[in-house]
């Protein structure tokens, strides 16, 4: 195994999708990986990086042409996301969770709101954001607390929302607030970053990631027009849920691109580095821990692949959504450890990147439903048939 050996090698459906994987590798080397390790160390935000990939039109790959989108089925979108997180996961993180945002407008949305919002959206011209989660409220999102009273011309949102990837930065937010009791009493609004009555917390000062801010959102009598409700009243929950399948998928993406960059550090180091008159790599024991890494970075890739082209099939996909969000962010995970002991002391310096992807695995773990939540999904579906 050589350095050179762990360049991904796609199967790609289209020479169109080959060239778009080209075009993010281009931009990947050249624009993210340069400034990515400045950044994580400073927690200072990329400006202009989001901007460089909405005119590359990265930003909203999988929706229609006729809407400003890239008309690109998942599996592809998918390996985008995977290589700008090879370069730089907390970029691909929030281009992941971007997409998401997009989500309820493109397939809940009237035809009003969609000709308004969605060109922008899908240009990069305007960053959105998912606002799902509350303070107490992450993994049992129906029992959301945020209020949103019906008034005249629209709605007053009161409450709290946490743990909001771009918060503060991103332009519009998906709102999940309550309407009515119950899992029919929540509502999806498309919120500007703008309103009265709504601020920010100062960034959460996490694990990893921490190039781009994770933050609460407060609301304060917020008034919403009636125009930003998006679906029926009560539909919140339904959308949030269908929108999550398609961000479990980008999450598991963003893992597998951490893991693949994992395993091409962890190489280039086994192939210099050398321990009793030979490199490391040479010693059967090192060999296979990292035989080991790679054959877990590619059946993670399989499994993401494989729930991706049911998506794209228009087939049910709910329980291959969750299977390869555990599968491909435990494998991260256990790669990026992996990573760290083939460095040896150097992989737990920050030196070197590997100890940065390890703690930049541990979120994906957590976020769009943590792994025991994923059980949760799949198990059910193994009970309901």
């Amino acid at each position: 195994m050589t350095a050179d050996a762990t360049t991904v090698d796609r199967l790609l459906p289209t020479d169109e999708a080959e060239a778009l994987i080209a075009l993010t590798r281009d931009i990947a080397d050249k624009k993210l990986a340069p400034i990515a390790d400045a950044h994580e160390k400073a927690e200072t935000y990329p400006e202009g990086i989001f901007a460089t990939l909405g005119e590359a039109g990265l930003l909203g790959l999988p929706y229609p042409e006729s809407e400003g989108g890239g008309g690109q089925p998942y599996e592809v979108y998918l390996q985008v996301l995977e290589e700008l997180a090879a370069r730089w996961a907390a970029v691909a993180v929030a281009v992941s969770v971007h997409g998401l945002a997009c989500f309820p407008t493109a397939t809940y949305g009237t035809d009003e709101q969609q000709a308004e919002w969605l060109p922008k959206l899908l240009s990069g011209e305007l960053i959105g954001a998912y606002s799902l989660s509350e303070p107490h409220a992450g993994s049992d999102a129906a029992a959301l607390r945020c209020r949103a009273e019906k008034v005249e011309s629209g709605y007053r949102i009161t409450g709290s929302k946490a743990w909001i990837t771009h918060g503060g930065v991103a332009d519009v937010y998906n709102l999940f607030a309550r309407t009515g009791e119950g899992n029919r009493g929540v509502s999806c609004f498309l919120v500007s970053r703008d309103t009265e009555g709504l601020t920010f917390g100062k960034p959460e000062e996490k694990m990893g990631l921490h190039a781009i801010p994770t933050t609460t959102a407060d609301y304060d009598g917020a008034f919403i027009p009636e125009d930003r409700l998006i679906g029926a009243e009560g539909d919140g929950l339904k959308i949030a849920f269908s929108a999550l399948d398609s961000g479990r998928l980008g999450i598991a993406a963003v893992a597998v691109g951490l893991a693949q960059g994992a395993l091409r550090d962890a190489v280039a180091y086994a192939n210099e580095r050398t321990a009793f008159g030979r490199k490391i790599i040479d010693h059967q024991g090192l060999s296979f821990l990292l035989a080991d890494m790679a054959a877990a970075v590619t059946s993670a890739r399989a499994t993401y692949l494989d729930a991706a082209r049911r998506r794209d099939l228009g087939r049910d996909y709910s329980r291959a959504a969750s299977t390869a969000k555990l599968i491909a962010t435990d494998a991260a995970m256990k790669v990026t450890t992996d990573a760290v002991q083939v460095l040896g002391g150097y992989g737990y310096s920050r030196e070197f990147r590997v100890e940065r992807y390890m703690r930049e695995a541990k979120i994906t773990q957590i976020f769009e439903g943590t792994n025991q939540i994923q059980r949760l999904v799949i198990g059910r579906s193994l009970v309901e048939g």
